[in-house]
């Protein structure tokens, strides 16, 4: 995972006055505002103005995120967990339910499965793991047991530790912007107009009110209209669709009665790609995501109806392109979100790449002084394109190695999916197994977003072979199920997500 160290900028920090004092944001989604937030906290002397229109919407679904996210919104921008959970609303997810591959499932959860080697054994857990990969870690033990944390004192659940969020979209986004504009985010209601250009930058927006805005810099979060990066600037788009096959989702879903919430997504494999199930306190959200060169958009919704007899929202369809525009810093122009690139939802890592391209960009700026260079912008795109590949090469091990059905599309993905980047990471894995001390040499260059413990996740998950089985002694293998039982033992004595909800809704309850 991508660590920067984080400082905020102040003309205090400079003899000389920042040469970018303002910033507008373009879009009011969870990539606008979570962009404007973390300008301004992290850049108190910057003026920040978000711009949102009521005209045009949000299209937001249910939300999955990362371990990125609480670790950036409590701890980097410093957001009250009270007020957080209070106006969001969240659930808690430890990880991924995959339904793929031979296995019957399994689980990929944001702690260290592979990455490690239990005491007493000889190799890496991968190696132990060509049977069963159940309990290889705290949060897959608590997934498996569908639990949401460990107790501790007067069995109250212990909410720490590498866990992420189901947000119902429009909850966020009305958090967000909350929370924005108490941190000194102005924020308009206006719809763009158009965009002046010259010499490559943006000089000024117009808008339908009849209003004109400059700024010194300008944040694209206009979604996949990509209003200043696509439109105005026209700078060019690279698309994945080479390597990622789906390029649209039907998304519905029901009303939750008994069901118990889960503490983890589902991935689903389908007939022509795959669904997510999404679990919020009071609603089920499903998504089919799939290629419409295999199935058509009436075929692709009776079959998520088929397998989902208890949907009641009225089915939608979002059509939607994989690819990353080649440079995201363009001139005075920084595109964020969607505006600049996108990939399918099978990793949620939508928020996440807001989140690493917000402070990113912050740190560009501090560094800089607030003055960046053509060097310092280079440098972004840079990292920036890397991540976005990263993404892709890593969802591409997911439609690589899903031996789990023979339709045209997966038999299509078997034979066709690119491993791009992370081709040699796969070769070398073939030979020397689930070995993450030899195959992080294998890692292109940083950032490196999944580290060597998120491909073995996939690989060791979906069975792949490899030529180096570890035969294991008895006594390693007594000492690998010891420590996988003690797991689950901790696990079986933990708190599910409704009790959680009920414990931090209580009066008394205090956060550490």
């Amino acid at each position: 995972m991508v660590v920067l160290t984080m400082v905020s900028f102040s003309e205090s920090e400079g003899s000389a006055p920042a040469a970018i004092r303002s910033v507008l944001v373009l879009g009011g989604g969870s990539a606008g505002l979570l962009a404007a937030l973390t300008l301004k906290r992290l850049m108190p002397a910057l003026e920040v103005t978000l711009v949102r229109s009521s005209e045009i919407g949000v299209i937001g679904v249910g939300e999955g995120t990362t371990a990125v996210f609480p670790a950036h919104f409590f701890d980097t921008l410093g957001i009250s967990k009270e007020e957080f959970y209070q106006e969001a609303q969240p659930t808690w997810k430890q990880g991924i339910r995959f339904l793929w591959g031979p296995r019957e499932e399994f689980f990929y959860d944001f702690e260290f499965q592979y990455d490690q080697q239990f005491p007493g054994t000889r190799k890496a857990t991968g190696f132990f793991a060509a049977g069963d990969c159940a309990n290889l870690s705290q949060a897959g033990a608590l997934m498996g047991q569908g639990k949401a944390f460990t107790t501790g004192p007067l069995n109250r659940p212990v909410i720490k530790g590498q866990y992420a969020f189901h947000i119902e979209n429009h909850r966020l986004v009305t958090c967000l912007e909350s929370i924005a504009a108490r941190s000194g985010v102005t924020i308009e209601d206006d719809t763009l107009d158009r965009a002046e250009v010259a010499d490559g930058k943006v000089t000024a927006l117009h808008f339908k009110k009849g209003g004109t805005r400059t700024a010194d810099l300008y944040v694209d979060a206009s979604g996949f209209r990509s209003e200043l990066i696509g439109k105005a600037l026209d700078e060019p788009f690279k698309s994945f669709s080479g390597g990622l096959f789906c390029d649209r989702a039907v998304i519905a879903g029901w009303e939750r009665t008994d069901e118990p919430i889960l503490p983890y997504t589902t991935a689903e494999t389908m007939d022509h790609g795959w669904c997510w199930q999404i679990e919020h306190e009071t609603f089920i959200n499903r998504g089919y995501v799939y290629g419409s060169d295999f199935v058509s958009d009436d075929e692709a919704k009776a079959e998520l109806l088929a397998k989902n007899p208890k949907i009641t929202a009225e089915p939608r369809i979002v059509k939607f392109r994989s690819g990353r525009y080649e440079r995201n810093w363009v001139g005075n122009v920084v595109a964020v979100g969607n505006a600049s690139g996108f990939v399918e939802p099978l990793e949620a890592t939508a928020l996440a790449q807001i989140i690493y391209e917000a402070r990113w960009l912050v740190e560009s700026l501090h560094v800089t002084g607030g003055s960046p260079d053509e060097a310092m912008k280079a440098s972004y795109n840079r990292i920036v394109g890397v991540a976005w590949d990263e993404i892709r090469d890593f969802l591409a091990f997911h439609y690589k190695f899903n031996t789990r059905l023979s339709t045209p599309f997966w038999t299509h993905c078997r034979e066709h999916t690119s491993l791009g980047n992370y081709e040699e990471l796969y070769r070398l894995y073939r030979e020397v197994g689930p070995s993450p001390a030899l195959l992080v040499h294998a890692v292109p260059n940083r950032p490196n977003i999944y580290g060597v413990e998120g491909f073995l996740a996939m690989l060791v998950g979906m069975q792949v072979p490899y030529e180096r089985v570890h035969l294991a002694a008895m006594e390693e293998r007594e000492a690998f199920d010891r420590h996988r039982q003690k797991l689950s033992g901790v696990a079986r004595g933990g708190v599910s997500v409704r009790e959680a909800l009920d414990a931090i809704r209580k009066p008394g309850w205090q956060w550490t």
